[in-house]
């Protein structure tokens, strides 16, 4: 592994201070690097993205890996070309024999001429402990939103997950280039954001304001969820108006821009499972588009859970949360449908967003009562709102997580006042207004959620946007 001393002096400073930056040719990138788990993640390799004009030109990247100082083969990409954006190309490139867990520095060539250099980390192995941030409902330009980021960044996770709602207000190509990568992807750390992307991978769940958008004539440039992220694609197979995926609208000639540009993504990249460290992660669509009543989905997702022996730890990500005391998106609980295969599966956490609070469920199982009622409108009364699902639920009081760190139950979490206005903030002092299954509300503040694992044990905690802990709770297994 190459150390900041072993490089020239302009290099070393920046590393030591864990920025990246451009050496030469200030306008190569659209978008500069950042970090992915990739479409087959493995724990000794990160795929590493960028975005660039629409010219050709040799890309490659040198990095330390266990092996010493590797250099790629040319990185391929995907050309996006849809209308309403200038044309560029999203580059792709494999970082593998990563050591776990530690530190490696990285420089990316264009034209054999060095143009950008960072210093990341690499994943974590089963035996090593591991931090991880998870904050919803972000990309909204809003100063609440870069506070977050900031306290993110100092919090120094291996990852941060985000459930759902990427950016503002309908996913676009141009919400992001103004929304998300100029916070998370920053080039210094300040109030305007922070350098995280480069560093660590986020891994992202969609959220209604990044998939419901599926008119290509009216927005060309939506759907960039599938065009700027690299996740796994073992989720399960559907077509176009099957119960898991929507019809995409639009002309044959926005239709195939947007296709060509998203590649193998589209449509299977919003299911997905991992492993990180001890812990398997399950990432699911939770929007209402999809129909959980299907009985071939929810044998997929408790496949996918039954399958991971190895894991200690099992997380569930989605964006709308099953369990939710806020008065918004109350009637939204379609996702309730998947308690008794979480159960099953014996997930320990399930991280929602959505809803612009933070709340922590107690510990719960719960028995729905069938599949609930649909719930439509519109002017042809077809579009679905949500699904009411009443059931009976069991509630595990006497877990506190402090003394008492073995919960009955899945503890549900919703932390989506990562950055867009909060939900019901009179709801905070208000407990009569919480449902019976809720144990923390909080609506006054913007927040996200820092975990900590060490082994069998995990540490939860709820930080504001100025770094004040607002909520703590320990899980121990035995």
């Amino acid at each position: 592994m190459f150390r900041s001393h072993q490089l020239p002096k302009c290099i070393s400073v920046v590393i030591a201070s864990s920025f990246s930056f451009l050496l030469h040719a200030q306008d190569v990138f659209v978008t500069k690097p950042y970090l992915q788990i990739g479409y087959q993640p493995s724990k000794e390799s990160l795929q590493l993205l960028w975005h660039a004009t629409d010219t050709d030109a040799e890309w490659l990247v040198e990095y330390s890996s266990a092996n010493g100082i590797k250099k790629t083969a040319p990185a391929f990409f995907n050309r996006v070309a849809v209308k309403n954006t200038d044309a560029h190309r999203v580059y792709h490139i494999s970082l593998n024999e990563l050591l776990p867990g530690k530190k490696f520095s990285y420089k990316v060539y264009r034209n054999k001429e060095a143009v950008f250099s960072a210093e990341a980390i690499a994943p974590k192995n089963a035996g090593q402990s591991f931090r991880f941030v998870v904050m919803g409902d972000i990309g909204a330009e809003s100063p609440a939103q870069k506070k977050v980021a900031l306290q993110a960044y100092l919090a120094k996770p291996d990852f941060i997950a985000v459930p759902g709602d990427i950016v503002y207000e309908t996913g676009l190509i141009s919400d992001y280039r103004k929304k998300f990568w100029p916070v998370y992807n920053a080039d210094k750390t300040d109030s305007n954001g922070a350098p995280i992307m480069r560093s660590v991978p986020f891994i992202a769940a969609v959220g209604n304001h990044d998939a419901d958008t599926r008119d290509l004539d009216k927005s060309p440039d939506a759907l960039a969820y599938y065009l700027y992220w690299e996740q796994p694609l073992n989720g399960p197979l559907a077509k176009e108006g099957s119960t898991l995926v929507p019809i995409l609208k639009g002309s044959e000639e926005n239709k195939k821009a947007f296709l060509t540009g998203a590649g193998d993504a589209y449509p299977r990249m919003t299911n997905f499972s991992f492993d990180y460290g001890n812990a398997h992660w399950l990432v699911l669509d939770a929007d209402t588009y999809v129909d959980w009543t299907d009985q071939q989905l929810k044998d997929w997702v408790a496949k996918d859970l039954a399958n991971a022996k190895e894991a200690v730890w099992r997380f569930v990500m989605f964006h709308h949360p099953g369990f939710n005391s806020s008065i918004d998106h109350f009637e939204q609980q379609q996702m309730r449908l998947l308690a008794p295969v979480f159960e099953a599966g014996k997930v320990d956490i399930v991280f929602n967003g959505h809803v612009h609070n933070y709340q922590r469920s107690y510990p719960l199982t719960f028995q729905p009562d069938k599949n609930g009622t649909l719930l439509v409108g519109g002017k042809e009364n077809k579009n679905i709102r949500g699904r009411v699902v009443p059931g009976l639920w069991k509630l595990d009081k006497t877990f506190d997580g402090m003394q008492n760190r073995s919960p009955k139950g899945i503890i549900y979490v919703v932390t989506g006042a990562g950055g867009k206005e909060l939900y019901n903030p009179e709801q905070t002092s208000d407990k009569d207004s919480w449902q019976p299954f809720t144990k923390q509300f909080i609506a006054t503040v913007h927040s996200f959620t820092v975990a900590e694992v060490d082994g069998k044990k995990l540490l939860i905690r709820q930080v504001s946007e100025d770094g004040k802990e607002l909520d703590r709770f320990a899980v121990e297994k035995k």
